[in-house]
């Protein structure tokens, strides 16, 4: 399964991005999607989760609020919505699946199999 994101960019404090995850060829159906970012310096951290029914969502304490996870109704396109973006959440935004996830280890980035490249979201005035 190959994914891509997309929908970085330079924004300032404050402002709002909307990130995309889709998957080539096929469809999250079944799928558990979670959303990770990188930034120097720092490990890698968990942002967003969404379950494989699409019923449950889960959100790092940093971010929760702030940004959403969410579907369209054939569930093939992930979106995290990022609104009230702060400098701290620069970093590179990487989306991630598994048809096997377990739900209790939804922030732990090596329960997800495949993996897109990332997407660069940069906050600053």
């Amino acid at each position: 399964v190959q994914l891509q994101a997309s929908g970085g960019g330079l924004v300032q404090p404050g402002g709002s991005l909307r990130l995309s995850c889709a998957a080539s060829g096929r469809t999250f159906r079944n799928y558990g999607v979670g959303w990770f970012r990188l930034s120097p310096g720092k490990e890698r951290e968990f942002v967003a989760a969404l379950s494989r029914s699409g019923g449950y969502t889960s959100y790092a304490d940093s971010v929760k609020g702030r940004f959403t996870i969410s579907t369209d109704a054939g569930k093939s396109t992930v979106y995290l919505q990022m609104n009230s973006l702060k400098p701290e959440d620069t970093a590179v935004y990487s989306c991630a699946a598994s048809d096997r996830i377990i739900w209790s280890s939804r922030s732990t980035a090596t329960q997800y199999l495949y993996w897109g490249q990332g997407t660069q979201v940069t906050v600053s005035s």
